[in-house]
């Protein structure tokens, strides 16, 4: 048999590049790749093919291509969705939509079902005001679904759209032969932290930027409170989340949506790493209140026990592993520090 054919869209973006890596180093893929940027030189080598331009108007060229999965990454984040509301919605809405039309088709057109792989969000959870958020603790992936951003709202609304064309899609489940399905499966994502990859001005991103200013010497001044708690994530355990969610048995799955966690700090426990690392820091912390909204409205920490439970997930990586053995490391290589 050839390898298998699969999409992965975002690929340029910080998980685009880490799952490209991993989906290459564990062989048999034949990786197409999708972004509107052309893709840099770390994982240039690692695409058979690359489709650059608006994923919208690019996915009818897909329909001619045997895809066994698709990695569905593209997508507008939280502080500049929040800017840009229509284009967010036509990106991470639209554009997911195309997808799952394309995968159903493919899945009843050959009997065979396509899976779905889609990262959202703990931005699809929305706490009322900071007392609730701490009465909450870690929430379960039923809970606190009212999301207080155009993202949020975005991801909560894909993950039903993909409950949708794989369990409902014109009601022919109800048919005396139901049509073959997509097979939908989604991961809620925490604050995800990359070494290899700079950050790109996400609303979770105040914890690495802060240990990158640090590391060269130069003054940062965070955008959330000092006791801002919630889920953050290295981006190794990230790839390899989404990796084994994609390879386990539709059979052994009784949910469609997944938490996963690994460890939760506050911005000023993440100061005080930095400071032990490089004593000459300077953090400063100034919230900028849209920003500080936004992180306020996502929880403390998630329950992740039902991908625990039905797929075998547990992180490698808690807080202290992440810092000395693959954030540290990799940021002093970086810097010369």
């Amino acid at each position: 048999m050839g390898d298998k054919q699969v999409l992965v869209t975002g690929a340029c973006g910080e998980i685009g590049q880490a799952l490209v890596q991993g989906l290459a180093k564990r062989g048999g893929f034949r990786i197409v790749t999708s972004d509107l940027m052309p893709l840099p030189d770390s994982i240039k080598s690692l695409a058979a093919e690359h489709v650059q331009g608006d994923l919208v108007y690019k996915v009818k060229n897909f329909y001619d291509y045997d895809f066994e999965m698709i990695f569905h990454l593209a997508a507008s984040l939280s502080s500049k969705a929040e800017v840009a509301t229509e284009e967010a919605h036509r990106i991470n809405v639209e554009g997911t939509m195309q997808l799952l039309m394309l995968a159903a088709y493919r899945s009843e057109k050959y009997g065979k079902p396509v899976r779905f792989l889609f990262p959202s969000s703990i931005a699809a959870y929305g706490m009322p005001d900071r007392a609730e958020k701490k009465k909450a603790g870690r929430v379960m992936e039923g809970e606190w679904n009212t999301p207080h951003t155009m993202y949020g709202c975005n991801k909560l609304y894909c993950e039903k759209l993909g409950v949708y064309y794989s369990r409902y899609c014109g009601q022919r489940h109800l048919d005396e032969h139901p049509p073959v399905m997509c097979d939908f499966r989604a991961i809620r994502f925490p604050g995800l932290i990359s070494a290899f990859t700079l950050p790109s001005g996400g609303t979770s991103d105040y914890g690495p930027e802060m240990l990158h200013q640090a590391a060269q010497g130069k003054p940062y001044s965070c955008f959330v409170r000092e006791d801002t708690r919630i889920s953050f994530m290295a981006m190794p355990d990230a790839i390899k989340s989404i990796l084994m969610l994609s390879e386990t048995p539709r059979e052994k799955l009784n949910h469609t949506v997944y938490n996963i966690a690994a460890f939760a700090l506050t911005a000023g426990e993440f100061r005080d790493r930095a400071v032990k690392a490089f004593p000459k820091a300077q953090i400063t912390f100034e919230p900028n209140p849209r920003r500080q909204g936004i992180v306020d409205s996502w929880p403390e920490d998630v329950d992740d026990t039902l991908a625990r439970t039905e797929w075998g997930w547990k992180p490698d990586y808690n807080a202290d592993r992440f810092f000395d053995d693959y954030f540290l490391p990799e940021i002093r290589k970086r810097y010369r520090n």
